[in-house]
């Protein structure tokens, strides 16, 4: 198998969110700074009198442009493309509040920006966060983006992958991704939900996509044979303390989790585990793992974001598409108010570019 790393800059379409949130300040932040048109075209999928009020509060020189299409003409620092989705009523809600309206525009810019996707006009989706509960009032009873997309695409299901970039004077080259055997869950149902089968597929996940990664740094804009390059070091966790201590506590490890290791590792997968989970995260950060396989959303969630909340990426896995989003969510507390965070956005775009331009 041979990867390829394509030269030119990747069309991305950024979806502005909820209303009501974070969404477009943290786009107009991330449009106005000329770092981004480095790795990227973005265009933006909302309301374009949202984006509109949102440049008039917190961009500087810049202006909105309504397009038809992504092609229409070059983004620039001062000249945000915007492809206008939903309803007027959204200008009537105020910031910081649930609301249907905003919840349906959200979904109406995802659906878009997966046209555009399918279509070859954009090259990844760089979303936004959304707000559950108004997306769920609005009629679409997702938990999030992940399970909207694959509905959208006509998948039963994808997974996802925090991922924290490689940082300055940090031993991690790579950088140091997460996947989640089980998602969004009650804790009651996550023993039920881990399976043989669930477990492969993520440890070859979360191998094929920090692979994927690989390519910027190891090859910059030449073909590489995949097998030449060093091989991703995965770690799986464990579901119980201690790993289950020799089934002291439970028999998952040794029943399930095991057998899936030794599987994936005679794939030719560089795995190992089950470890415990309370020092696994601590070894993968000090540079002993590339990537890390946890059983349920808090067991990743929390450790990665303990490491680095307003650096980290959340990328979509097992869809046809490129998608990544930082890893928090609309927060209400502190929307509209000019003082949100736009590093998780500025990586999300950067994680997206790349695996847009990558190939297998």
């Amino acid at each position: 198998m041979t990867a390829e790393y394509k030269m030119e800059l990747p069309r991305l379409a950024f979806t502005m969110g909820d209303a009501a949130g974070i969404g477009p300040e943290l786009i107009v932040g991330v449009c106005r700074d000329q770092e981004l048109y480095q790795h990227a075209r973005p265009v933006v999928i909302g309301h374009h009198g949202i984006m509109k009020r949102a440049v008039s509060r917190f961009g500087k020189q810049q202006t909105v442009v309504e397009v038809k299409s992504p092609d229409e003409m070059d983004p620039t620092h001062e000249k945000i493309l915007c492809i206008h989705c939903g309803h007027d009523d959204v200008l009537e809600v105020p910031s910081a509040t649930v609301d249907r309206r905003c919840g349906s525009l959200a979904y109406s810019c995802l659906e878009k920006a997966t046209e555009l996707v399918q279509a070859g006009s954009v090259d990844a989706i760089v979303t936004a966060p959304l707000n559950k509960q108004s997306l769920n009032l609005a009629g679409f009873p997702f938990p999030g983006h992940t399970e909207a997309l694959a509905s959208l695409l006509g998948y039963k299901e994808a997974s996802m992958m925090l991922y924290l970039p490689p940082r300055e004077n940090h031993t991690h080259e790579l950088g140091l991704g997460v996947v989640h055997v089980t998602l969004h869950m009650s804790l009651s149902e996550v023993i039920q939900s881990i399976t043989h089968e669930k477990i492969v597929s993520r440890i070859g996940e979360i191998d094929l996509i920090m692979r994927r990664l690989m390519f910027p740094s190891k090859s910059g804009t030449c073909s590489v044979p995949a097998q030449s390059l060093q091989k991703p070091r995965i770690g799986v966790a464990a579901l119980n303390p201690h790993a289950g201590e020799g089934g002291v506590f439970g028999d998952e490890e040794e029943r399930v989790i095991v057998p899936a290791v030794r599987e994936a590792s005679h794939s030719g997968i560089e795995v190992v585990g089950p470890l415990p989970a309370d020092s696994l995260m601590s070894r993968a950060n000090s540079g002993e793992f590339d990537g890390v396989v946890a059983m349920y959303h808090d067991q990743g969630h929390v450790a990665l974001k303990l490491l680095g909340f307003h650096e980290s990426v959340n990328v979509t896995l097992g869809l046809p598409i490129v998608r990544t989003s930082p890893t928090y969510g609309t927060a209400f507390d502190i929307a509209w108010r000019g003082t949100a965070r736009v590093d998780g956005m500025m990586n999300a775009a950067k994680v997206a570019s790349v695996l847009a331009r990558s190939q297998e």
